[in-house]
């Protein structure tokens, strides 16, 4: 015992003596230091980072090994003896600087990549304060627009090169591997990058889904060291200030006695002064809480992390929520790689709501400002107008949207489980199943009300509650089972393989009920009172084989090659196939031998060409469907029965888009200057349109689909940046922009395609020679002054009296004598010709700031609201430009004059107004906690403001030129509301306080 005794005593002094605390600094190849470099005792779980002067402490054995690890520089492992400190010099990685670009089933160095891809990353991405990552890739990569919505928890609008078919232009979204409908169920906080694939060579990988593009997500993974917990916060309001100046109380009065009412309405004195559109804005309270945990050894790697963001619109009673969770992770053992992502999102959205076919915004322009919000005595405590009395409907805004309650919920799981096995040395094989898995709930109930107690009043009313419920499930499932090849011969050529084979499988299932209730305001649950439920089952089917070669010589001549053939159920039998083949060649003259010694690091001259496909029709449109709510014509009364739909076309094929792009790749003092350029022409061929069928055919859909027509898309996209990364201050400047334009070739027999309804009759209009969805109507040319005026123009019908001096004049373009339809002309275009981003970020020792401007040009807006400001049809509130309106002794020759021909309100550029706009999207000012401060305890601590929307630059009328217009909900229609603003919801201003810190 004695000898075991003393045996432990002289043990362990050296015990104590091995486990002492090693000093050490890190710095680069230069000499400056490297913070947070990855610290790792090989073969452990004990680590450190290196601090923000590159300093680090770690207990150490004799024997050890330590790895150093570093985004950038190659990875160092070093022998512990006995030092009692360490200086380590880490050198650059070559390979490691190059920026690894992610694509269709893998990824490419940037030098070696022939197609258009854009990327961003993620501190661009989290830049700006938002809830859906499309909204952060405004402005981002050219080639690609945004069009957002103020309202929380709208998905924005987005569109890549512009438009190419009447149908679904929305791009393909993958997370992960996994097939999305978009990213509103992704924290932004939870993405490493976005790759935007534009060209044939990048989109034709995916076949019958990259027509429009493929926006591409890859989130965050854990990385070797110490583990490592992140807290991101932010708080703060928005609102949005700009409004319609309308008339006041006096001024309606006045007008209303002009147009010959005079409103005796007892709900007022006509003292009151109710500014509608400000009791429906609001300031709303925002904020973002984000923690992560991520961390790893040689073997694998892992990263949880959980969010919340909530934001109160700047309009009432409209907010969004979302709680997020992430699981990421993968381990190694030999050759055998397993893994998983994993998200799942929980949504709550307060909409904005409408009522009797108008917008909110339409109410609360048109409201009388003489009656008040609330009256106790009213049902449901509201008050509104008495047609009868006070001349005009609009209803209470501000009851529209808080009576009752409606919220929308959707849980959102997205994942995938993966297994990677190197068979043999350079070949892989790679098993995954991916999941797309969402829940939605739309409830809706109104209580019964009603907005006036007078007797004999016609305001409106509802003597029942209403309920409404509709949900749905839906799931997609992806099965992808891929060989990779990867072989470098006699150091110089580089060989890709790629073999592939995957299969896509959709369900969703919805149901639609609602039902009154007329004894009690205090259920808001179906009854079997007034019932209305259906339900409906869509199911589509996909399968792919694809066969991809990358090669390049050194780097320095490069070519690729993929086919992709892909079967739809959304096809008959004989057209169910579709082949999508794509070619691409660059050659990095940069790396020529007469390039040597000059200040040009990188000159790569690229191009490719290649077929997409386009699928995006009914599930059901080759085969026989019914409907069961026909009315049939049996005696004087009509009966309910089931017949066929629509006529079917079995012949249906896909819709294929053939794409060219140039490209040229530049950077100076390396990549000090940095540029690109692209010019790209798609043309896309055998169109999926829905043909009008006349009612004589008896089918209830009144149209059939079919393959007509073309579009050809062209345009140029530039990438300009400058880098400074020396010295105690460092800035970047970033600039992109991009055209586009498309012009229809082809309808087949189709004459025209129509849309965006408004007033009874059509905004816009798609004909050969056009670009898509151009604005359609009359061309004004002032405002007649005399009846000398009026009869110089109806010539072939001097005898009307419609018209008369004070009406808009407009031109008589077929010279017939008269004003109508066949005068119809061009009056404008929704879509931009050119949109841009600035962004210039800078940082002087431990304060930073982030600038960032963003904008478009050459696009129209068709402001229905100029309508409701000026219209003058009938008695509404309005603008107070209707006080200078045109009359007798007022020859004014802007507004025309009230109660006026009924050519005064039809479509016209009267109501057109440039949309271009350039906004400051973003101000960002932070400061970073120097190492003295942060001890033991913080690798990071850094806190900031920001400002979003602060200035818009716009000769626009309206609230917001962003007009975004996703509430319609069918997107093979929604391109038809392109620029058109019923009353839009603005984007609101905001200002915020965050914290980033790293434990």
């Amino acid at each position: 015992m004695r000898k075991l005794l003393l045996l432990l005593l002289a043990v362990l002094p050296l015990s104590v003596i091995a486990q002492s605390p090693v000093e050490g600094a890190v710095t680069d190849q230069e000499g400056l230091p490297l913070p947070g470099v990855n610290i790792q005792v090989k073969g452990t779980s004990k680590g450190t980072q290196s601090d923000f002067d590159g300093n680090f402490s770690i207990a150490l054995s004799s024997g050890d090994t330590v790895v150093f690890s570093y985004v950038g520089f190659t990875t160092q492992e070093i022998a512990y003896t006995s030092q009692t400190s360490l200086k380590i010099s880490m050198q650059n990685d070559a390979a490691a600087l190059d920026e690894v670009v992610v694509v269709g089933y893998g990824t490419q160095s940037r030098a070696n990549v022939t197609g258009a891809v854009s990327t961003v990353d993620s501190e661009e991405l989290v830049a700006i304060p938002v809830a859906n990552a499309e909204q952060a890739l405004q402005g981002r990569a050219a080639g690609v627009t945004i069009t957002n919505s103020g309202s929380p928890g709208t998905n924005p609008l987005v569109r890549i090169r512009g438009l190419g078919t009447t149908g679904d232009n929305a791009p393909l979204y993958v997370i992960d591997g996994v097939i999305t409908g978009g990213l509103s169920g992704i924290n932004p906080n939870d993405i490493e990058s976005i790759s935007v694939l534009k060209d044939a060579s990048t989109t034709a990988i995916y076949g019958s889904l990259g027509s429009n593009g493929v926006i591409m997500v890859t989130t965050k993974k854990g990385r070797a060291g110490a583990g490592e917990l992140s807290f991101n916060t932010y708080t703060g309001f928005q609102t949005s200030t700009k409004r319609y100046d309308v008339l006041n109380t006096q001024q309606y009065l006045q007008y209303a006695s002009d147009l010959g009412a005079s409103p005796t309405s007892t709900a007022s004195n006509f003292d009151a002064a109710t500014d509608w559109q400000d009791e429906i804005f609001t300031t709303g309270i925002i904020q973002d809480h984000n923690l992560s945990y991520s961390g790893g050894n040689e073997n694998g790697n892992y990263r949880f992390s959980a969010g919340y963001v909530s934001q109160d619109g700047a309009i009432i009673d409209t907010g969004f929520d979302r709680y997020s969770f992430r699981a990421n992770s993968n381990y190694t053992h030999k050759k055998l790689t397993i893994g998983e992502t994993m998200s799942v999102s929980f949504n709550e959205v307060k909409p904005l709501l409408q009522s009797g076919g108008r917008t909110l915004i339409e109410h609360a322009i048109k409201s009388a400002p003489y009656l008040p919000v609330f009256n106790g005595n009213n049902l449901g405590g509201f008050q509104g107008p008495s047609n009868s009395l006070d001349g005009q409907d609009a209803e209470n805004p501000v009851r529209v949207q808080t009576l009752g309650n409606a919220l929308n919920t959707t849980t959102a799981i997205i994942g995938t489980i993966y297994a990677e096995l190197e068979l043999f040395e350079d070949l892989k094989f790679k098993s995954q199943i991916g999941l797309d898995y969402f829940n939605f709930n739309n409830n809706r109930f109104v209580p019964s009300y009603s907005d006036d107690s007078e007797e004999g009043s016609t305001t409106h009313s509802q003597d029942f509650a209403s309920i409404t419920k509709n949900s749905g499930v839906g799931r997609s499932l992806i099965y992808t089972n891929s060989l990779n090849y990867k072989k470098t011969i006699a150091d110089a050529h580089n060989f890709d393989v790629l073999a592939l084979i995957e299969k896509f499988e959709n369900r969703i299932n919805t149901t639609n009920a609602s039902s009154e209730n007329a004894i009690t305001d205090d259920i808001d649950q179906l009854s079997p009172e007034q019932d209305n439920v259906s339900s409906n089952t869509q199911e589509n089917n996909r399968i792919s084989y694809l066969a991809r070669l990358n090669y390049d010589y050194d780097g320095k001549y490069i070519l690729a090659g993929s086919v992709r053939r892909d079967g739809s159920s959304r096809f008959g039998p004989d057209n169910k196939w579709g082949w999508f083949p794509s070619v691409a060649a660059g050659w990095n003259i940069a790396k020529e031998d007469f390039m040597e010694n000059t200040s040009i690091n990188n000159l790569k001259l690229r191009g490719s060409y290649g077929i997409v496909g386009n699928d995006k029709i009914g599930n059901y449109d080759t085969r026989s469907t019914f409907t069961t709510n026909f009315l049939y014509p049996i005696g004087t009364e009509g009966t309910v029965g089931t017949t066929f739909n629509g006529i079917v076309n079995p012949a249906l094929r896909w819709e294929q888009t053939t794409i060219t792009n140039i490209g040229l790749d530049i950077g100076l003092f390396q990549d000090k200057f940095t540029a690109s350029f692209e010019y790209y022409n798609n043309t896309s061929d055998d169109l999926l349109l829905n043909r009008a069928t006349p009612t004589s055919s008896g089918f209830n859909s009144g149209a059939i689909t079919e393959n007509v027509g073309s579009v050809e898309t062209k345009g140029f996209e530039l990438n300009l940046g400058y880098n400074d990364y020396e010295g105690d201050f460092t800035w970047s400047v970033d600039l992109n922009l991009s055209t586009t334009k498309n012009e229809v070739k082809s309808l087949g027999t189709t004459g025209e395609i129509v849309g965006g309804n408004f007033e009874n009759a059509n905004i816009s209009r798609v004909v050969v020679g056009e670009p898509l969805f151009y604005f359609y109507g009359l061309e004004s040319d002032g405002i007649y002054q005399s009846q000398a005026e009026v009869d110089a123009v109806f010539t072939a019908n001097p005898a009307q009296t419609d018209v008369q001096p004070g009406d808009l004049r407009f031109v008589d373009r077929n010279g017939d004598g008269t004003i109508n339809s066949d005068d119809r002309t061009k009056i404008g275009d929704p879509f931009p010709d050119v949109t841009y981003g600035l962004n210039i970020s800078g940082a002087y020792k431990n304060l930073d700031f982030n600038v960032f401007v963003n904008g478009v040009a050459g696009n129209d807006i068709y402001n229905t609201n100029i309508y409701d400001l000026r219209g003058q049809t009938r008695l509404f509130n309005a603008g107070v430009e209707v006080l200078d309106r045109w009359t007798p002794t007022n020859p004014s020759n802007t507004v025309f004059r009230a109660l006026g021909a009924n050519q005064n309100t039809a479509i016209s550029d009267y109501f057109v107004e440039d949309g271009s706009f350039t906004r400051l999207k973003n101000i960002t000012l932070g400061y970073t906690l120097p190492d003295s401060f942060l001890g033991d305890y913080f690798s990071k601590f850094r806190i900031y403001i920001s400002g979003q929307n602060l200035i818009t630059i716009t000769d626009y009328s309206g609230l917001d030129p962003e007009i975004s217009n996703t509430s319609n909900n069918n997107p093979r229609t929604r391109n038809q509301e392109l620029g058109i603003d019923r009353g839009n919801y603005p984007q609101p201003k905001s200002a915020l306080i965050g914290l980033q810190v790293t434990f």
